[in-house]
């Protein structure tokens, strides 16, 4: 019951359709009702069971005398105009009924319709705007095809399973209930026997239903790991055709595909068992419940007539479809909360960057970043360790050393990309932790070793996260950065789409677009992760000259591979195993003889072969 109410909080915001919904399908099952109410009191008058009633008493609201109310009107039709003219009446009235029975099913799900996709916008938001709000160090543990599958098609599956089924958990319930409470008051004996028999039946469909969310769980995973290997091929594609691994690759993902299809098998077999195995065990039910009320009717035992056994009967049967219409619900939702549990698991994840309830604002940088004592653990284990440097304002600044030494990370600190786990940084004597977090960041300008390339546009991946800039600002960012001889070259100009994560361009043409996005934004500290490291020696010296450019009258903390372009910052922090073990400009570094003048000698040794 507590997944249900799970499922309930989500469909809050929608509680005045669902309420009209629930209207109308009360309103439907009371037509229904009627027209099938309709029988006993023909049936009876028209073949003479029953006594005919030619005495009019004043209309009351009980059930006796609204019976008697249409003893009466039958008999004075059949008087009047004869049985046949009766008959037509009756069936007039009971398509009448049928009219606006389906008329009210279809209001019914009219106003589903904006709760069913509503909550399907509503869950696919909230796991967007999650997964943005959600640290770097989350996706360090899940991988890329499980996240895209919990977008896709988890939340595919809760709308096709769960959504699909919910008009049906809104609408049977009201139904079963008012048939019910119909066939209670008319044989409270046949109907104590119903109540004993249908828990017995709803017990076996439940322990199905179990085995099959649990089933369907595992479905969704072995999914995100198609997913994943996908993403893989599509990413290193070059990869596995240079070294001949298709071979490799499609075994792979075959085998993954072919255990995900077998176990879907599975799950849809016991998914296509729900509907015959409930109408199965309604069957029994009916069997049980005629031969056990006719029993008592043939035996004079009940105060049945038998035209209202028959009514009974009818009525009863007419709870069947929407009984196994439910446990085809249930099963699917089963099958649904599995995907649910999979988007939750990311919605309610932890670990999160908070921010204070009444952040300071914060629009320029005065002095200096520093941090103190500052340590970093990833999972159990510490990358950073007791890091102690100040940065002054307009000062260049570069963290070197062996790759895996926690260069990058002591830089994603400053942003707040990671929280510290020990120690504080501050920015001009206040804590990163005081600040409103967008605030902090617009303090920053950040470039990449890999670009990071949106598919659309040169203008809007310059642009992106600007506000209210203008192509002129946009063409002079691009000058600055030198990327402009190329981005004119193009028909479209500015407005050339440049590809999925800017496959149209070369390396040093992806970096310098990131360049100029930084330049656009004019940030006083800027961020720059070993920016020219994989770069050609040609792309390498624009990419750099459009850095200088970028780096002059700024805050800047390079993270370096190459030791020859941060020569001339004015300190240099070497960085090996998370700790700072040595400082200087370059000539106290080289002058200590020590790891980075081995590093050094070491790219001097590359350059000169």
């Amino acid at each position: 019951m507590k997944k249900f109410r799970r499922l309930f909080v989500y469909i809050k915001p929608y509680w005045g359709l669902a309420i009209l919904n629930a209207i109308f399908n009360v309103l439907g099952a009371v037509f229904a009702l009627f027209s099938l109410t309709m029988a006993i009191p023909f049936l009876g008058v028209l073949f003479d069971i029953q006594e005919p009633v030619r005495n009019k008493l004043p209309l009351a609201f009980n059930v006796e005398s609204i019976q008697h109310y249409f003893n009466y009107f039958l008999t004075n039709q059949i008087d009047n105009h004869g049985k046949i003219a009766a008959l037509l009446l009756v069936c007039v009235v009971v398509i009448m009924s049928s009219f606006f029975k389906n008329f009210c099913i279809f209001l019914a799900n009219y106003f589903m319709a904006p709760i069913r996709n509503g909550v399907i916008r509503d869950i696919r938001n909230k796991l967007y705007n999650k997964i943005l709000k959600l640290p770097l160090s989350y996706f360090s543990n899940e991988r890329k095809g499980d996240i895209l599958s919990r977008m896709s098609s988890d939340i595919q599956e809760v709308e096709w399973s769960i959504m699909s089924s919910i008009e049906m958990i809104f609408r049977d319930p009201l139904t079963i209930l008012i048939y019910f409470f119909t066939l209670l008051f008319m044989s409270y004996e046949l109907t104590l026997l119903v109540l004993v028999l249908l828990p017995l039946s709803g017990f076996v469909i439940g322990k199905i239903g179990k085995t099959l969310r649990k089933q369907s769980n595992q479905g969704q995973r072995r999914m995100g790991g198609i997913l994943s290997v996908v993403e893989e091929t599509l990413s290193g594609l070059r990869i596995i055709k240079g070294f001949n691994a298709e071979p490799k690759m499609k075994e792979r993902f075959n085998s993954m595909n072919s255990f995900y299809t077998q176990l879907m098998i599975k799950i849809f077999r016991r998914r296509y068992l729900a509907s015959p195995l409930s109408e199965f065990m309604g069957t029994i039910v009916l069997v049980i419940m005629m031969y056990y009320g006719g029993s008592m009717v043939l035996n004079d035992k009940s105060y049945l007539s038998p035209q209202e056994f028959i009514a009974y009967i009818i009525i009863f049967s007419q709870i069947i479809n929407p009984a196994k219409a439910f446990s085809q619900a249930y099963y699917n939702i089963q099958k649904g909360m599995a995907s649910l549990d999979r988007i939750e698991a990311v919605l309610f994840a932890d670990d999160i960057i908070y921010e204070k309830a009444e952040p300071i604002s914060v629009t320029e940088f005065k002095s200096c970043i520093e941090f103190i004592n500052v340590s970093f653990k990833y999972k159990d284990e510490y990358v950073v360790k007791n890091v102690n440097l100040k940065i002054e304002k307009g000062k260049t600044i570069a963290f070197v050393g062996p790759s895996g030494a926690g260069k990058s990370t002591i830089a994603d600190l400053i942003p707040r990309f990671f929280d510290v786990s020990d120690g504080d940084i501050l920015i001009d004597g206040v804590s990163i932790k005081d600040y409103k977090i967008s605030d902090l960041r617009n303090l920053m300008g950040i470039v990449t070793q890999q670009p990071i390339l949106f598919n659309d546009t040169f203008y809007n991946n310059i642009a992106f996260g600007a506000i209210n800039t203008t192509e002129e600002k946009i063409k002079d960012a691009c000058i600055v950065a030198n990327a402009y001889d190329f981005i004119k070259v193009y028909p479209n100009h500015l407005y050339t789409n440049i590809g999925d994560s800017g496959d149209k361009l070369s390396g040093g043409q992806k970096q310098r677009i990131s360049i100029a996005r930084a330049v656009l934004k004019n940030p006083p500290i800027l961020i720059l992760d070993e920016a020219t490291s994989s770069l050609d020696t040609e792309s390498e010296r624009l990419v750099q000259d459009a850095l200088t450019k970028l780096m002059n009258n700024r805050t800047s903390i390079v993270i370096a591979h190459r030791l020859s372009t941060i020569i001339n910052a004015d300190e240099i922090f070497v960085i090996n195993n998370g700790e700072i073990v040595e400082r200087g400009n370059h000539t106290e570094l080289i002058n200590l003889n020590g790891l980075y003048k081995r590093l050094h000698d070491i790219q001097n040794q590359h350059v000169s072969l």
